[in-house]
């Protein structure tokens, strides 16, 4: 087990952070960790990493606790946090060298890592002079330098235009073929291109936790569909493989199957059957961004 957080609570002063927080991430896994501002992110990557202590529970990242193993933990976690804290007087190469004189590795390492993350065009140059999608490449050179088990990345893409975006996405891709990625991410497609499960966190809890095979192939099939009159609910309850109707605006109704089967012509038959028009019928499948808003948005009062 690469990470086991326990019922894993963070307190500020009287306001409540994480509220019991647990899971487990296997080797080799590149979990996604998503949630709106706010929701305690940041704060569990800090305890994981051993910069907060956490408030109640435990947590072990490569069998290693956090609390009472700190220099181990440290040793076997590559660790950018959101507002990457580099030397920005120092040139890129001299700094890679100078963490990798703190972890006592060779520097050789330096341009293993330099080549890894494609910076060997911008090695000789000051951090400072770099754009910020190169600051961000040397972030994760420098997460990455002492060859850790375990990655864990704070908004790594925080900030990127679209193309660096791409080149961080495929860097992180790669060392998640031999490490354990634990990301956090505003951006849907970046989970949805890189992950292989999400943890959803809302005001301090988990609210979901998914492989991403079991999004992508859900056999739930959800169809809205706008009538020229009012249907008696009752009445599309008798639809073939039905789950779930809800009217949702006059005569417009959302219809949720248990089934991949395209159940539109169903629909269609319906509605001629019953002397109905059709004035729209659109599918929405649940995907990783509508069951995001379904957990997190706020209920209005």
């Amino acid at each position: 087990m690469s990470i086991a957080v326990q019922n894993i609570s963070k307190m500020y002063g009287e306001q409540k952070a994480l509220q019991s927080v647990s899971f487990e991430i296997n080797k080799g896994e590149i979990v996604g960790f998503l949630g709106p501002n706010g929701a305690g992110k940041s704060t569990l990557m800090k305890i994981l990493t051993t910069f907060l202590p956490a408030t109640e529970g435990t947590a072990t990242v490569n069998g290693f606790s956090v609390t009472e193993n700190k220099k181990e933990v440290q040793n076997t976690v590559g660790y950018l946090p959101e507002h990457n804290p580099l030397y920005l007087d120092m040139y890129v190469r001299e700094y890679l060298r100078f963490n990798a004189s703190i972890y006592k590795i060779s520097k050789g390492n330096v341009e293993e890592v330099i080549e890894q993350t494609g910076l060997t065009s911008e090695a000789h140059k000051k951090i400072s002079a770099l754009s910020k999608g190169y600051r961000q490449r040397v972030g994760l050179a420098n997460a990455l330098l002492h060859n850790p088990d375990v990655l864990i990345l704070d908004e790594p893409t925080t900030g990127l235009d679209p193309n660096q975006i791409v080149e961080i996405r495929n860097l992180i891709k790669n060392a998640g073929k031999e490490k354990t990625v634990f990301l956090s991410t505003h951006i849907m497609q970046e989970v949805e291109a890189i992950c292989d499960r999400v943890i959803i966190i809302n005001k301090g809890t988990i609210v979901a936790d998914k492989k991403m095979n079991d999004l992508k192939d859900s056999k739930v099939q959800i169809i809205e569909v706008e009538f020229d009159y009012r249907v008696e609910e009752v009445a599309l309850q008798q639809l073939p493989k039905i789950k779930q109707v809800n009217n949702t605006h006059d005569f417009i109704y959302s219809l949720t199957f248990d089934t991949e089967k395209d159940m539109r012509p169903a629909v269609f038959d319906f509605a001629h059957d019953n002397g109905l028009k059709i004035l729209q019928l659109n599918t929405k499948n649940k995907n990783l961004e509508q069951l995001f808003r379904e957990l997190t948005e706020p209920i209005e009062k």
